[in-house]
Parts: C-alpha cells; structure tokens; sequence
C-alpha cells in the first residue's frame, strides 16, 4: 500500500515539475511554436499520475471492499444461525442481540484500523520529502566559532572535494591569494571554477585539505561572521521585489541614504535611478523584472560596495550586456575592487588582463599560473584558450 501511495506522490512531483518549467519558460515555448510539444509532455504526464492514482485506489478499494465484505459476511451468519436458534427456543432474543452488539464492537474497531492505515500510507508517501529535507544536515549557524578580523588572506591547501565523494570535483587544489589581490579562475565548462567560489563562500567544506583565511582554518570560524566578509557579483544578479533602495542596502540593513547613494554613484547607477519615476523608491519587480540587465547588474554592484566585503566574488558580472554598458561596469568594477582580494570568473577572457595572477583549471587542477603576460609567453592552455576565443570572436564579426 505505502509502495503504491509512493509511486503516485513522485508522479505528484513530475507532473508539478513539468507544470512549472512549462509556465516560467512560456517565452521560450512560444517563440519555438513548441506548445503542442508542452501539450503532449503535460497529458503524458497526468495520465502517469491518473493511472497510479487508480492502481493506488483499486487496491485500497479491493482491501477495503474485502474487509467490509467480512464483517458483513458476520452479520449475516449471526442473523442467519442466531435467528434459527432463536426460532427453535435454543437462544434467547437477549442473547442473541449481545452477540450481535460484540460483532459490532469487534468489526467496527477493524474497519477504522483498515480506514487509519489508508491515511497512514497516504501521509507517510507525503511526509518522505518531509523528512528528506528534516533530516538534511543544517550549516552550523551557532555562535561558537572565532570571529577574527579578516583581512582577505586566503590560502587552498591540498583541498579536495567531490559533490559525490567517489569522483572529486577539486583535486589537490593549492594556491595563496594575499590581501588586496586580484585573482582570476580560467578553464573550460566544467573544470571546477565555480565549485572554488562555492567552497570559499562555504556552501561546501573541502572532504580534504585546508582552505585558510588568515592562516585560520575557515571551520574554526563563525559561518554568519565569514560570510558577512564575502560579496558576490554574478552574471544574473537577484534582486527582491522591492525598492531599489532596499536592495542595495540589502547586505547593510541599517545603512543611512546617503551612503545608499554613495554606493549606487561608485556603480555607476545613480543616474539611471534618478531617470525613474519613483528614484531610490522604485519597485524593481519580481527577480529585478522592471529593470534591464545592465541596470540590475549595477544594482547588484552598488549592493557589494555598500555591503564592502574584505573579499569579493565576481562570476561572469559583464557576460550578458552591451558595450557601453559593459564599459559602465567595468568602471564600477574598478573601483569596487581596490583594496579587496578578488576572484573572478570570466569567458572573456581579456577582462582579466589586469588580474595579479591567472588559474588555468582542468578537470579540478590547477594546470597553470601566472600572469596574462607570462601565459601568453608560456603558450601552454591559457594561450590555446585565448586563441580559441579570438578565432570566435572573428567568426561571429564575419556572420555579423
């Protein structure tokens, strides 16, 4: 029965799935004339759903029916045999009514039981995700870490990790980036870029190794405190749907509006604000939906400012704009970097000309350093990714 009652809760989970990517990529169905395509996935996926909803319900019914068909089956010997006892002087009425009355307190007991475990294999299929997420490890939010002052130190000592243990992701990864430095992560799709920026900002804790900030390992520290000492710029920023206001000052809640200012001019986006309606006070929008990508981009950029993190990520911050305002960003980028250690991920990859150091990766090592100048003269991976690039670029100035 819980096997049955499983089976319908994952359909339950498929066809929900289905629904909402069908509905959050409307744009992408329409502009394809892929909706029959969608119908089709949509009715393959009710009629899952419908057919394990009806396996599950014959069954109980066929238990159900069973039982009830017992328990009647009682009644009606008990008429049935009582009666002719009765009838022949062998059984007195009286009698005859308490054991029908201890039938009933016998088989109505044993339907409810069979009625409470139907609800139990339904709960039970249910409360499985439940306790899947009940039972996950939560982080270590609780206080009892060091709180040093950071500096922007950090140093990947032999670490490596694996989303699965079995098939490290980072392999013996070992590098030091001193304060102030600007270090940019290079390699293909899949080399383990954004695994290192999700190990610094702790979403994850190396199987291996050490990754020490300030000479401390980073486990030894408060959770909130290390990541109240990290900013984040991304390639597709998220905004709440709020003002504009309260999302810079997101990472500083208490931050007074002249710094908010101060923070969106640093970005370059104090003039686009004002060309609002409303100014500071404007609703972005779900996700940042009522501004374009540039604008969000800046927004997210004066958030990092304000919030002025001793250590600053920045992955594919300029991968999706236009020219000129990529050339706003890059503006803001220089200046939101002086004086913090910065990791950078970047397919462009003449956006980290200006990087203190260079990590080719591959396959989770590190396969290459230096600077672009001394990779170049290397011409080892990081030359033949540039080349590769370059002879992209001129392919697309052609069909251009």
């Amino acid at each position: 029965m819980t096997t049955l009652f499983q089976r319908v809760s994952s359909r339950w989970g498929r066809f929900h799935t289905h629904l909402n990517e069908a509905l959050t990529g409307i744009r992408v169905v329409k502009a394809f004339a892929q909706e029959d395509l969608e119908n089709q996935k949509f009715t393959h996926h009710n009629t899952q759903l419908r057919a394990a909803g009806i396996a599950a319900d014959n069954y109980w019914s066929t238990v159900f029916g069973a039982m009830s068909f017992g328990t009647s089956l009682g009644s009606v010997i008990n008429w049935s045999v009582g009666g002719y006892f009765v009838y022949k002087g062998q059984l007195s009425l009286g009698d005859f009514w308490r054991i029908h009355a201890y039938l009933g307190l016998i088989y109505g007991p044993m339907q409810w039981f069979a009625q409470v475990n139907n609800w139990f294999s339904r709960a039970m299929a249910g409360a499985e995700k439940i306790f899947e997420v009940m039972d996950a490890k939560p982080e270590n939010y609780n206080r009892t870490g060091e709180q040093p002052v950071v500096t922007g130190h950090v140093q990947f000592k032999n670490v490596r990790f694996g989303y699965d243990k079995s098939n490290p992701v980072i392999k013996n990864l070992d590098f030091e980036a001193k304060p102030g430095d600007f270090i940019g992560l290079v390699g293909k799709s899949g080399a383990g870029k954004s695994t290192t920026i999700n190990l610094i900002c702790r979403f994850y804790e190396p199987d291996a190794g050490q990754l020490l900030i300030d000479g401390l390992d980073y486990r030894e520290m408060d959770l909130q405190h290390w990541r109240r000492n990290i900013g984040i710029v991304l390639q597709e920023p998220f905004l709440f749907n709020g003002t504009v206001a309260d999302n810079i000052a997101y990472g500083k809640p208490d931050a007074k509006f002249e710094e908010i200012v101060e923070a969106a001019k640093a970005a370059n986006a104090h003039s686009f604000i004002l060309g609002k309606s409303d100014g500071y006070d404007t609703i972005v929008g779900e996700r940042g939906g009522k501004l374009s990508g540039g604008e969000r981009q800046r927004i997210s950029i004066a958030r990092a400012i304000l919030h002025d993190p001793k250590i600053l990520i920045l992955d594919e911050a300029t991968a999706s704009v236009d020219v000129e305002t990529e050339k706003q960003i890059q503006q803001a980028m220089k200046r939101l970097i002086e004086g913090r250690t910065t990791f950078a991920i970047a397919h462009r990859l003449a956006t980290l000309r200006n990087a203190t150091r260079l990590i080719v990766l591959d396959k989770g090592e590190i396969v290459e350093s230096g600077t672009h100048a001394e990779l170049m003269e290397k011409d080892g991976e990081f030359a033949k990714l540039v080349r590769t690039q370059s002879e992209i670029n001129e392919i697309i100035g052609v069909t251009g």
